[in-house]
């Protein structure tokens, strides 16, 4: 599976950004994304099934942020509404095979800044 993440950018407190990860080769199960703010370990921020479309979330995104896929371009997004400071960091978007299993596959993640 390979997977090429976009949509990064330096935006200011409050604004919106989507993120979107294309996927290639082998159909994943899951899709998720995570954040690795800097200096600090990645983090999980959301995942989503790719063919129920079920998702789950790390509490800190709740009401903020929104992972959907287009499996017809095999692409995941990430809407991400009112951000804040903390958002800063590297976002990577994942895949992996088996319901249970890692998250194997990385993008090389998209860089967003927000400025306060």
């Amino acid at each position: 599976v390979q997977l090429q993440a976009s949509g990064g950018g330096l935006v200011q407190s409050g604004d919106s950004l989507r993120l979107s990860c294309v996927t290639s080769g082998e159909t994943p199960i899951d899709m998720a994304w995570f954040h690795q703010a800097p200096g600090k370990e990645r983090q999980f921020v959301a995942v989503i099934r790719r063919t129920t479309g079920d998702t789950n979330y790390v509490d800190s995104a709740k009401g903020r942020f929104t992972i959907s896929r287009d499996n017809a371009k095999n692409t995941v997004y990430l809407q991400m509404n009112d951000l804040k400071a903390e958002d800063t960091g590297v976002y990577f978007c994942a895949a992996r095979l088996t319901e249970f299993g890692n998250f194997d596959y990385w993008g090389r993640g998209t860089l967003v800044t927000v400025s306060s």
